[in-house]
């Protein structure tokens, strides 16, 4: 007879309160396990004060996702205080960047805003390093960075369906989204990268469907 294969332990839905060091310390927690499901406090802004985490790429105001994480959110904002000190929202680490992570963020209903990368760093609200990115439902809006004001891509997957990307800024290029290397993917009727300064997207042709 073969031997029966084990079940891979599912990770159990956590709920966040609406607060900044609850949020900080679920994340936290859900790295430490391997993973998450992360159940946000409906229609909650989570307003970042001050990093909590560091890479180096600068600050960033919630600690790196290195593990798989979904963040379930209705209504949610998650942005950086406008009175704190320059940092990017969130970055994911994956191992093509960071030996060692498997960041994945799966996040569904919120909004990134109010991210400033430190420069001469890049990405303001959503940096991706080596990790994959799905925004479903959401909106990346009011970031800046040298590059990438508020998403950049290095050596991982970004989708967005149904997400705009919109009032972001750039001191270079790719106001909206700036690629280095890796993928981005744009679907839904609703997913319009428009409004950025001073452009887009960039390198020019980087995101299929961006102009």
């Amino acid at each position: 007879m073969g031997l029966a294969m084990a079940p891979t332990p599912a990770h159990a839905q956590t709920s966040v309160l609406c607060s900044e060091s609850a949020l900080v310390n679920e994340i936290t927690a859900a790295n430490a396990a391997g993973g998450g499901t992360l159940a946000l406090f409906p229609f909650c802004t989570y307003r970042i004060t001050s990093a909590h985490g560091t890479s180096p790429m600068g600050p960033v105001g919630l600690p790196p996702i290195t593990t798989p994480i979904t963040l379930t959110g209705l209504g949610n904002i998650i942005e950086r205080d406008p009175g704190a000190p320059p940092f990017r929202v969130l970055q994911v680490e994956g191992s093509a960047n960071v030996p060692g992570t498997k960041g994945q963020l799966d996040a569904v209903g919120i909004t990134v805003r109010g991210g400033s990368a430190v420069f001469p760093y890049p990405g303001g609200g959503i940096s991706n390093l080596g990790g994959t990115v799905a925004l479903r439902l959401s909106s990346v809006t009011g970031n800046t960075a040298v590059a990438g004001g508020g998403l950049y891509n290095d050596n991982g997957i970004i989708t967005l369906s149904e997400t705009p990307v919109t009032g972001n800024s750039a001191m270079s290029s790719g106001g909206g989204i700036y690629v280095n290397s890796g993928g981005v993917l744009l679907s839904g009727f609703t997913t319009k990268v428009s409004g950025n300064i001073p452009d887009n997207c960039a390198p020019s042709g980087s995101v299929g469907g961006c102009t």
